[in-house]
């Protein structure tokens, strides 16, 4: 696996990238390293610049630089290198979700769940994230994580692409495209994966490797006529098309995106091809990698010598891939969020330049806005399982492992249950307040009525009568179309088994889906540069402590003209049209 060729920089490096933005200009770039792996990672100084008027993806880059810069010093930690990167990112998953989980995980262990750890919850460093994009307080996982990904914040919707377009205007996000991680570990001869539980178009995904101004542009049935016109690609095409002969891993769901409109789906007869250009996208990944192997079933994985696997496509489903709790219910099997991950490594792991990798925990999203905590609990313990699964096959002397979400959401903590009360049961104290050997009964509301410890702020779960369940207790799933206020109060939950995995938590906001929360998130991270997460981190601030600390994907990033004279990335690289130069270049 030797240097990607010098067309993906150019690519990358077209028209107008050495130029420097109007809120940083006169910052000198640095020569190329003679040898990219021996790249410096002494400590960094990136002076602060003030905020400006309008907060333009110029200054958003600065400014997470200069973050970054200051909690290495902070931590002392300027001087450690990782030659892999590894983010794990579990979407939506809040800091009530990492506790509830853990203590689930812990009851289901037989063991305290109070006090329970997950995996990732046993690193040594972690910090708090700030979540909002720049035109919403509660965010969507677009924009967050295309600050991850881009140390640039942008808006709701927008993938790989700053701020500055309107949503849904591919001519103009011509110019506005963001360098991802992903995309610099590749173009600095890097492999490259994205593993998700999701469809792999989803926009957590599609951040590592996409450039769109519309989310939902995942197949191009979604474009709009004018977006076609205008030349633009939809997700699962760009993955395909990706530069440099693609990215080396890419497993998770969403087959009908690459697969032509009414073409038969392998597994599932009620599912065809959604594609309207004509492209089977799988028989052309195929054709460009006859030594990569495409799997969309956990038996052909398990039967594939990944050790000597160059590439690797897997799509597992025709939409998102199952929860958790229904996995093993599938036919054809379905490798769990762990076994992806591993897999992913085992053929990343083959480039001595190293590799970057990101592994989504998607579906913890999916089941929080379906309000069931059953689920969201129950993938939060998988992705923790694909954390420990990434630390046993990893070495943390070189490896740097990120664990952090892209936003929270609106699951509640509440009650005063007692010690070793089942996480997902009915808040129960004692009789007595004063005495703790007392027999543990149901804790009543104001009303009388017992009540959940964990329940939701809005969503489905709402106890009023709707055009698809009755008044009282909900069941998953559940998304009305119209819902009636609640006219019997709270329903009454003494004979109600609320641990049942179809249980649905009620929630006070009658609405058809549970939103995001617009709370700060955690980052807990292992491996070289980690002591840099410490304190309370701006999300784009990920992205430059992650490059700081990678000498490869550092150098990369100065070879686009976004360093000073010191080798440190400040400035924003700019590239223009990469993408369709690349095409037009095959």
């Amino acid at each position: 696996m030797n240097r990607l060729p010098s067309a993906l920089r150019r690519a990358l490096c077209s028209a107008g990238c050495a130029a420097l933005l109007a809120g940083c200009a006169g910052v000198a770039t640095a020569p190329a390293a003679a040898d990219r792996g021996a790249a410096t990672a002494a400590a960094i100084s990136v002076p602060a610049i003030a905020r400006p008027s309008g907060e333009t993806p110029a200054w958003w880059f600065r400014a997470g630089a200069a973050q970054a810069a200051a909690a290495s010093a902070q931590a002392q930690a300027g001087g450690q290198r990782a030659k892999n990167v590894i983010v794990f990112l579990g979407d939506g998953m809040s800091l009530p979700t990492i506790a509830a989980a853990h203590i689930l995980a812990g009851q289901r262990a037989g063991v305290d769940g109070e006090s329970y750890r997950l995996s990732f919850e046993q690193f040594p460093f972690s910090a708090l994230s700030r979540t909002y994009e720049t035109d919403q307080q509660t965010p969507d996982s677009a924009g967050t994580m295309t600050a991850i990904m881009t140390g640039v914040k942008t808006r709701a919707g927008y993938i790989g692409v700053s701020q500055v377009p309107r949503r849904d205007d591919c001519a103009g996000s011509r110019g506005q495209e963001l360098v991802t991680t992903l995309e610099l570990a590749a173009a600095a001869g890097m492999s490259t994966g994205a593993v998700t539980t999701t469809r792999i178009t989803h926009a957590t995904p599609a951040a590592t490797y996409g450039h769109l101004p519309e989310r939902n542009w995942e197949v191009d049935a979604e474009l709009t006529p004018e977006a076609k016109a205008q030349g633009c690609k939809d997700f699962a095409a760009q993955l395909v098309d990706f530069p440099g002969g693609g990215l080396t891993v890419a497993m998770g769901g969403g087959r009908t995106e690459f697969l032509p409109a009414g073409a038969a789906d392998p597994e599932h007869a009620t599912a065809v091809g959604r594609r309207l250009d004509g492209r089977n996208l799988v028989a052309e990944w195929t054709a460009r990698h006859p030594q990569g192997r495409y799997v969309w079933n956990q038996h052909q994985l398990d039967a594939l010598d990944l050790a000597h696997t160059p590439q690797l496509l897997g799509l597992f489903e025709p939409s998102h891939m199952h929860y958790e709790h229904e996995r093993l219910h599938d036919a054809a099997g379905e490798p769990s969020l762990a076994q992806m991950t591993t897999a992913a490594i085992t053929v990343l792991r083959q480039n001595p330049n190293g590799f970057f990798l990101m592994v989504e925990g998607g579906r913890i999203d999916h089941a929080l806005h379906a309000g069931n905590a059953f689920r969201a609990l129950d993938e939060t313990i998988a992705f923790a399982e694909a954390v420990k699964a990434a630390q046993a096959a990893t070495d943390p002397a070189d490896t740097l492992i990120v664990v952090t979400a892209d936003h929270s959401h609106t699951m509640t903590f509440a009650g005063y249950p007692r010690r070793g009360n089942p996480i997902l049961g009915k808040v129960q104290g004692h009789t007595s307040s004063y005495d703790e050997g007392s027999t543990p009964g149901n804790a009543p509301d104001a009303t009388g009525l017992p009540y959940t410890t964990l329940g939701f702020a809005s969503g489905p779960g709402y106890t009023g009568a709707s055009d698809r369940q009755s008044e009282g207790p909900k069941h998953y799933p559940h998304a009305p179309n119209h819902i009636s206020p609640a006219t019997q109060g709270r329903p009454n939950l003494t004979d109600v088994d609320t641990t049942d995995p179809d249980y649905l938590q009620e929630a006070t906001v009658p609405l058809k889906a549970e939103t995001h929360g617009g709370e700060d998130v955690a980052i807990f991270a292992n491996g070289p540069g980690a002591a840099a997460f410490h304190g309370e981190l701006e999300q784009n601030a990920i992205f430059h402590i992650i490059v700081q600390h990678t000498p490869r994907l550092r150098t990369e990033l100065c070879q686009l003209g976004s360093c000073n004279a010191a080798g440190v990335p400040v400035e924003r690289p700019l590239y223009s049209r990469w993408l369709q130069q690349e095409q037009q270049g095959r």
